[in-house]
């Protein structure tokens, strides 16, 4: 495979470099990084855009804009216009919200942003699909949840470092079901939409078929670090109620409510699913957790 990876430095990216060793690297954090985009070679290749200023990055909306939105756009329209073959964009489930009451999200759904994040995702998806429209370039786009994996950062970073600390966490009642997909998993389904022709135009959901719940994030990490759960009962408002005070609302939401989604129109579209168990994504999850 002819393959462009920008991104490939970042946790994801890194994984997909394993998958395509020889694809070339393009650095658009850069302020030359209109220069870059004409150094790249092109025809015939899969253009696997990873590369986004992400929550832990911050900035402001014209940050957002410019690195998520602008860039994907100048991206994709040099990528048509010297012939490159497809274009594959790494999105987020979080174009479709922040929590779900009880029916899984799928790819048809409406989407409705709820961040900066995800409102500058959501606007790429639609410059690329305008693009496309006008230059033919085929596009997929690749919706993905919480990624497991050794050196996972952000959400899940922080989950593990919290549950490598020892201390008591007040999460047993709660009873949430969150998707997640393992970052090996992940890539399959990028080289999936490089790759298959049913791909093309489409936009599929990463997740794997079982959902997890905060309490069993935090004692499988613990129990994995050789460590007993320690945790106990507060009830989830009261949780959500504290967190407001303290100003980590959303964070807490996280933990307790649902965000799940169901990948099977990915499964009947492409033939993929997500094979690697949760109990080696917190094995992975929680080698990174000690090992900071």
């Amino acid at each position: 495979m002819h393959a462009v990876v920008t991104g490939s430095g970042g946790f994801v990216g890194r994984a997909l470099m394993r998958h395509v060793p020889d694809a070339a690297r393009v650095h658009l954090g850069q302020a030359g990084w209109r220069d870059a985009l004409k150094a790249v070679d092109y025809p015939g290749a899969v253009i696997f855009h990873l590369a986004a200023r992400v929550h832990e990055t911050g900035g402001d909306a014209a940050s957002w804009t410019a690195d998520n939105v602008e860039k994907t756009e100048a991206l994709a329209q040099a990528a048509a216009a010297a012939g490159a073959a497809r274009f594959v964009f790494m999105s987020t489930l979080k174009v479709h919200g922040e929590e779900t009451q009880g029916t899984a999200i799928r790819a048809s759904d409406a989407i409705t942003p709820r961040d900066a994040y995800a409102r500058s995702k959501a606007l790429a998806e639609e410059r690329l699909a305008d693009v496309s429209r006008r230059t033919g370039l085929e596009v997929a786009v690749v919706r993905a949840p919480l990624v497991f994996g050794a050196d996972a950062r952000a959400n899940l970073g922080a989950a593990s470092q919290l549950a490598a600390s020892g201390v008591p966490l007040p999460f047993a009642s709660i009873r949430n079901r969150r998707s997640w997909i393992h970052v090996e998993d992940l890539c399959t389904l990028l080289l999936a939409c490089a790759r298959d022709d049913a791909a093309r135009g489409g936009a599929f959901i990463a997740a794997h078929a079982a959902a997890f719940s905060t309490p069993q994030l935090f004692a499988g990490l613990r129990e994995r670090m050789g460590m007993s759960p320690r945790l106990f009962s507060m009830p989830p408002p009261w949780l959500e109620r504290i967190a407001t005070l303290a100003g980590r609302r959303d964070t807490m939401r996280r933990l307790t409510r649902s965000f799940e989604a169901d990948a099977s129109d990915t499964t009947r579209a492409l033939g993929w699913e997500a094979r690697v168990p949760f109990d080696r994504a917190l094995q992975d999850l929680a080698a990174s957790g000690e090992a900071r």
